[in-house]
């Protein structure tokens, strides 16, 4: 008895361009045969998440939550809507299409809002993520609910790290700006910290329980959200100008940032040697970078060297950093790094150079003892505060309450976030190109029957179609059944 065979595609037609609205593929129509084609992803420009009103209304709609009712049904809503706006303003940026997702944080005064969660997050994280853990009765069939508050981090991290391009954003922060740089001070800190064991690997294998797979998970989370810090800092310091005394000692002489950020390129835990070849993070992964490329500039070294250059000949700042012995020791460790090539890539950088040949001549500072009165941030001591002695409780409270759903509300919270993160706003705010399914190479095309598998040109999707066919149709006959 013959055995019938799905047949390979008999032709394909390649658009110049088209929109992603373009019309379903014939196997969802209930068409027989179909042919179907390669279809090139669309623009951003034609993408829209949010429309103006609904922007509008979750931006109004932001507000703090207190740590024990992270994870709670409002929470969730909370976070589905801070990940819209991510994702909108990510596609507005890109697109070069104005940025109102930034204008409406600041109209309506939601950046405070927004760093009091960061901090609130990253406090859960480390004071009651880890007492949930060792809860004799902490089993958790399902580890997503506890996924999405530790992701909650890296979101709002992002969405900040989108908007604070502009001076505005920065400015409308208001006091928090404290507390943000005292945030951005302490991932910095642990990225430094954490450079000598190396950066942690890309997710490559299996886990013997969920919960460890979960803290491979946050250990990955950890070292990007860091990266975004970097990101955030630099975007303040190109306010310098404009921030207050106070935060401009918080930065100079708290934390003595510059030497901090002298530590990060000395370090660049960004970079590494894997096989005798050097890769870089960036995007999400691990690139190799060809021997050609390996004298350009990297966008996280490039983050640092603005940072250093805006802290260091801003007049404001320069009249207020106490140049020690220790820190003048520290900064001229840059001059083995301003090489040629590198003033090429950022000729700004030679009056950065310029700086430190005169600091090599200059007597060091001693240390200021000058009595200054300043403002101190205030959300993660006030947080402490309000929940110190209290983290078993709101451990416990969570584990009956949050992290234990049912079987119906996890397919109910399934289906919502199927609904917030739609196949196409994540092709368009994907870190990257995505992958030809038979040879690896870069792919632009993709199998418009499934809408699943990606290729680089016609011949792939050809060799391909032997093990590809069978899922393709099963998931064409599926969409159809929808």
């Amino acid at each position: 008895m013959k055995r019938s065979q799905t047949s390979a595609p008999r032709e394909t037609v390649v658009p110049e361009r088209v929109s992603i609205a373009t019309p379903e593929p014939a196997a969802a129509r209930g068409e027989p045969d179909p042919t179907f084609t390669l279809s090139l992803c669309g623009d951003m420009g034609d993408l829209e998440l949010l429309l103006p009103g609904e922007a509008d209304v979750l931006v109004r709609g932001l507000r703090s939550f207190q740590l024990r009712d992270m994870g709670s049904r409002g929470w969730n809503q909370q976070h589905e809507n801070l990940e819209k706006l991510n994702m909108q303003a990510i596609l507005d940026a890109t697109a070069s299409q104005g940025e109102p997702i930034q204008e409406l944080l600041v109209t309506h005064g939601k950046i405070p809002t927004l760093v009091e969660e960061l901090i609130a997050v990253e406090m859960w994280k480390q004071k009651v993520f880890p007492v949930l853990c060792k809860l004799e009765d902490f089993k958790p069939q399902n580890t997503f609910p506890i996924y999405m508050v530790l992701h909650h981090e890296a979101s709002i991290i992002n969405l900040l790290e989108t908007v604070f391009f502009h001076k505005e954003v920065c400015e409308s922060a208001e006091d928090t700006v404290l507390d943000l740089v005292d945030y951005c001070h302490r991932k910095l800190t642990l990225l430094v910290a954490q450079s000598g064991r190396g950066a942690p690997p890309e997710e490559e294998s299996q886990y013997s329980s969920p919960m460890q797979e979960l803290q491979k998970q946050a250990e990955l989370m950890e070292f990007e959200i860091a990266l975004k810090a970097l990101s955030v800092l630099r975007y303040i310091t190109d306010c310098v100008d404009s921030l207050s005394l106070s935060t401009l000692s918080r930065m100079l002489s708290t934390h003595n940032l510059p030497c901090l950020l002298v530590e990060l390129l000395e370090h660049s835990p960004w970079s590494r040697r894997e096989g005798g070849k050097l890769q870089q993070f960036e995007s999400g992964r691990w690139h190799t970078v060809t021997p050609s490329e390996q004298q350009k500039l990297s966008k996280l070294d490039g983050q640092v060297w603005i940072a250093l250059y805006n802290l260091l000949l801003s007049p404001e700042a320069r009249a207020r950093y106490c140049l020690t012995s220790f820190a003048k020791g520290q900064l001229l460790k840059l001059r083995a790094f301003l090489t040629d090539t590198l003033l090429d890539q950022l000729p700004n950088l030679s009056d950065l150079q310029g700086f430190l040949a005169h600091l090599a001549l200059t007597e060091a500072q001693p240390p200021k003892k000058d009595l200054v009165l300043e403002q101190i941030p205030e959300i993660w001591e006030r947080l402490e505060r309000e929940n110190k002695g209290k983290w078993q409780a709101i451990a416990k409270h969570q584990l009956r309450h949050v992290f234990s759903p049912s079987e119906q509300d996890l397919r109910l919270q399934a289906r919502r976030w199927a609904e917030t993160y739609r196949l196409d706003v994540l092709e368009a705010v994907a870190p990257e190109r995505p992958r030809c399914a038979y040879c690896s190479a870069e792919a632009s095309k993709r199998c418009s029957r499934c809408q699943n598998e990606w290729y680089c040109c016609r011949e792939c999707q050809v060799k391909h179609w032997e093990k590809h066919g069978k899922a393709c149709v099963l998931a064409a006959q599926g969409d159809r059944a929808k």
